[in-house]
């Protein structure tokens, strides 16, 4: 059916249909029933999931909550991930986000001029784990991270078993779920494509197209959509780097092997 069919078949503006397929209006209970009926679809269990997917977009979005204090980009980009299917992501100098513990993140967020900030970060980075563990559809994640990442004593100041619990956590964590995947590009591959900094691809079900999320310093990441070339191209890096990596049951032994070493 057209949008104009359809807005004729409900007595609607064609306006209001086109600002609700393109969710620029919440759309009502009522409405959405009109428009299943108008679709002729009647299952009443695809009728109730339909209803509460749209009472789930009428309600605040979490990450909301930190909106003013933390990175605009950096806030859409978590919107996009609390939803994504997929999250391939490299980081050549510390460990991804959703893999961090509590003390490491609080160790890498005393770079942070505001207290504020810093215990918003932590709150966030552990938010965003607990929030994608919740989902009844958990996505899957792969990571790569060259071998600088846990060879770097994190906390070495603060309290030196910081690093070596962050190693056994990623190794039992990878261990544990069949969702989750870390790989290990060792020192002895020499020179990267990751060296030109950490990235993160998002993919989504139904068709929705990739995120490519580009980290740098607050003010200057980047979040990319649509038909953007990058997105394709960090795609094809992505695959070339998981020719340079380790094996993942060799990875998660030298991850074990690093933490060992760390407390000697």
């Amino acid at each position: 059916m057209t949008q104009e069919q359809v807005a004729r078949a409900l007595e609607w503006s064609p306006s209001k249909v086109i600002r609700i397929e393109g969710g620029k209006n919440a759309i009502t209970r009522t409405d959405l029933q009109a428009l299943l009926m108008v679709y002729d679809v009647t299952s009443e269990s695809r009728q109730e999931r339909l209803q509460a997917l749209a009472r789930g977009a009428r309600e605040p979005a979490w990450w909301n909550a930190y909106k003013n204090e933390l990175d605009d980009t950096f806030l859409n980009f978590v919107g996009y991930a609390a939803g994504a299917s997929f999250i391939r992501n490299f980081h050549g100098t510390v460990v991804p986000g959703l893999l961090q513990t509590r003390e490491y993140a609080e160790v890498l967020a005393t770079g942070m001029a505001n207290p504020t900030s810093r215990a918003l970060a932590v709150k966030l980075r552990m938010q965003r784990q607990e929030e994608l563990a919740r989902r009844e559809n958990p996505p899957r994640q792969y990571y790569i991270i060259d071998e600088a990442v846990i060879r770097r004593h994190v906390g070495i100041q603060t309290d030196p078993v910081i690093m070596p619990n962050q190693l056994r956590h990623i190794a039992d964590s990878a261990e544990r779920s069949d969702l989750l995947t870390v790989r290990v590009i060792p020192f002895s591959r020499g020179a990267h494509l990751g060296i030109y900094g950490p990235f993160t691809l998002l993919e989504f079900e139904g068709g929705l197209g990739d995120v490519l999320y580009l980290e740098g310093r607050p003010g200057t990441s980047a979040m990319i959509t649509g038909d953007e070339p990058r997105i394709a191209e960090y795609r094809d890096n992505f695959e070339v780097l998981l020719e340079e990596a380790l094996p993942a049951g060799e990875s998660l032994e030298l991850i074990r092997q690093a933490a060992e070493d760390l407390m000697t």
